[in-house]
C-alpha cells in the first residue's frame, strides 16, 4: 500500500554542498512513500524515527551501558570519547548525537571521571568537524572538551602483527578511549561486513598512509585485517575501554549496543545488518529501470532512502554480502548499476560526484544548485529550470516512471507509484529467497551458525 510522501530530514547547510534547496523532493506531486514493513513485516521495529523526544535512545543507551565494566576508569584519568562523522547525517544526526552525550553522562556518573574529551573523527579535511560541533552544540555538552582530527593529522606509530602502521595522535592522546559508533550499511561493496565494527580503526582514526593501505592496497576481503591488526596490538588494547553502537534498521533506530568485548559486539551487529538490511539490499538489485533522486546532504553515495544509502543501488545488482564474489576494487564507476537510467540532483555534497555525472545522464535542478556543485559535474550535466522541470527531462530520457529518492529517510521510501508497485510485487519472492538461501549462506561465510541467531 501506498501513501502520501514523508518529510524527509532537514539537511544542515554546509560549504560542501550549494544552497540549501527551498523544496524538497517529498513536496511535489507524484512523489509517494512505501513503508518498508510494507515489503518485509519482520523488518526490526524501531525504538526512534523522527521528532524531538529522543528520551527512547538515552534509555536503550543506559540499558546498554549497564552492562558494560567502567572499572578501569579512575576519577583523575582522562577519556577520549570517539566519534566519526557520518554518525550525524542518520536521522538527522540528533541519535547519535544523544547517544553520545549519555555515554559521558554515565562515565561520569560512575567513574567520577570528569576529563572526558570527545574527538571528531573525520574521513578527510577538517571542515565537517568546523560545521558539526557547533551546529550540534557539541562544545556546550563537552564543555569545550571537543577537537576535530583527520588523517592529515599528527600521527603515532603502531606496533602490529603486520608491521607498523600509524593512528592518530589526538585519538591516542588519552589514557583511555571509547569507541562510539553506528552500523548504518555504507560502502558494502568495500568492507563486505567483515569486521564492519572495526573498520573506524582505519577509516576514522588512522592517518591518510595507513588508511590508504586499508582502503586502495588490499582487494574488499583481505583489507579487514588491517583494523584488526591495529585495534589487537598491545599499544591500542592498552587503551581500549569498551565500544557503543547505534543500532539500525530500515525503520530507524531500533537499539543500542554496548560491550566491552568488540568482537562479541561485531557478531551481533552482523547477524542484525544481515537481517534487517540483506531483504531491501537484495530487493534493490531486483529494479530492472528507474531513476535515481539525490536530495540529502552528504556525499552521493552515502544517502539514505528506507534506510539504506545509495551506494547500495548504484552498486548492485552484484551481492557484495557474498564473500565468493571478488573484489569491486577496479575503479569504483567500471561496475555501476545499469538499471539506473538517470540521475536527478536536488541537493548532494559536491565531492566524489564527477564519476556519476560520468556513467548516468545527469539532471541538476536548477541553476542555482548547479552553482554550488563542482564545475566538472555541471559540464556533463543537463542544468534544468527547477525541479518539476529536472524529473519531466529524466522521465522523457530514462523511458520510465520508476523513481527512487535518497532523502535521508528511514520508515518509509519516497518513490513514484510505479516503483513502488514493483517493489511490492518483487518483494515476497525476494523475502523466501533470503531467508531460505542466501541468509544462511552470509552467516556461514562469517563463521555464523545460522542455527544459533
Amino acid at each position: 500500500m501506498l501513501n502520501a510522501a514523508i518529510q524527509p530530514p532537514e539537511i544542515m547547510p554546509s560549504i560542501l554542498g550549494p544552497e540549501v534547496p527551498l523544496q524538497r523532493v517529498a513536496d511535489i506531486p507524484e512523489i509517494s512513500s512505501l513503508d518498508v514493513r510494507e515489503l518485509f513485516p519482520d523488518i526490526p521495529r524501531e525504538i526512534y524515527l523522527e521528532g524531538r523526544d529522543l528520551s527512547s535512545v538515552w534509555r536503550a543507551t543506559e540499558e546498554a551501558l549497564a552492562g558494560v565494566d567502567m572499572e578501569m576508569i579512575k576519577p583523575g584519568d582522562t577519556v577520549n570519547l570517539l566519534c566519526s562523522e557520518h554518525g550525524f547525517s542518520i536521522l538527522g544526526g540528533e541519535p547519535y548525537v544523544e547517544m553520545l552525550r549519555t555515554i559521558k553522562d554515565t562515565v561520569q556518573s560512575r567513574t567520577g571521571c570528569k576529563n572526558i574529551r570527545l574527538r571528531f573523527c573525520t574521513g578527510g579535511g577538517l571542515t565537517e568537524a568546523r560545521e558539526m560541533i557547533p551546529y550540534f552544540k557539541l562544545d556546550e555538552y563537552f564543555e569545550g572538551r571537543v577537537k576535530g582530527t583527520g588523517p592529515f593529522d599528527r600521527g603515532v606509530p603502531i606496533e602490529t602483527e603486520i608491521g607498523t602502521l600509524y593512528g592518530l595522535a589526538r585519538v591516542y592522546d588519552a589514557d583511555w578511549f571509547i569507541h562510539a559508533h553506528y552500523d548504518d550499511p555504507r560502502e558494502v561493496y568495500f568492507h563486505r561486513l567483515i569486521y564492519r565494527s572495526l573498520k573506524a580503526f582505519t577509516m576514522s582514526y588512522a592517518r591518510l598512509e595507513t588508511r590508504s593501505v586499508y582502503h586502495m592496497n588490499f582487494g574488499n576481503r583481505s583489507s579487514n585485517i588491517v583494523p584488526r591488526a591495529i585495534f589487537d596490538s598491545p599499544f591500542v588494547q592498552e587503551k581500549y575501554a569498551f565500544t557503543c553502537f547505534l543500532m539500525t534498521s530500515p525503520a530507524g533506530i531500533i537499539d543500542i549496543g554496548a560491550d566491552n568485548d568488540l568482537y562479541r559486539l561485531n557478531r551481533r551487529l552482523t547477524v542484525n545488518t544481515l537481517k534487517s538490511f540483506g531483504k531491501l539490499m537484495r530487493l534493490f538489485a531486483e529494479i530492472d529501470e528507474c531513476i535515481v533522486v539525490l536530495d540529502a546532504g552528504r556525499w552521493p553515495w552515502y544517502l539514505h532512502a528506507g534506510g539504506l544509502t545509495s551506494g547500495n543501488l548504484f552498486k548492485a545488482p552484484t551481492d557484495y554480502l557474498d564473500l565468493e564474489v571478488g573484489s569491486s576494487r577496479k575503479r569504483i564507476t567500471s561496475n555501476l548499476n545499469p538499471a539506473v537510467k538517470a540521475l536527478v540532483v536536488n541537493y548532494a555534497w559536491r565531492e566524489a560526484f564527477v564519476g556519476l555525472a560520468l556513467s548516468f545522464p545527469t539532471i541538476v535542478a536548477g541553476s542555482t544548485l548547479a552553482k554550488g556543485l563542482s564545475k566538472r559535474i555541471s559540464k556533463y550535466a543537463t542544468i534544468a529550470e527547477n525541479l518539476e522541470e529536472a524529473m519531466e527531462y529524466a522521465y522523457g530520457i530514462a523511458k520510465t516512471q520508476k523513481a527512487i529518492v535518497f532523502d535521508g529517510s528511514y520508515g518509509s521510501i519516497n518513490l513514484t507509484p510505479a516503483l513502488g508497485e514493483f517493489l511490492l510485487e518483487k518483494a515476497p519472492e525476494v523475502n523466501r529467497r533470503v531467508e531460505e538461501e542466501l541468509l544462511p549462506m552470509w552467516l556461514k561465510q562469517r563463521g555464523i551458525d545460522p542455527e544459533q541467531i
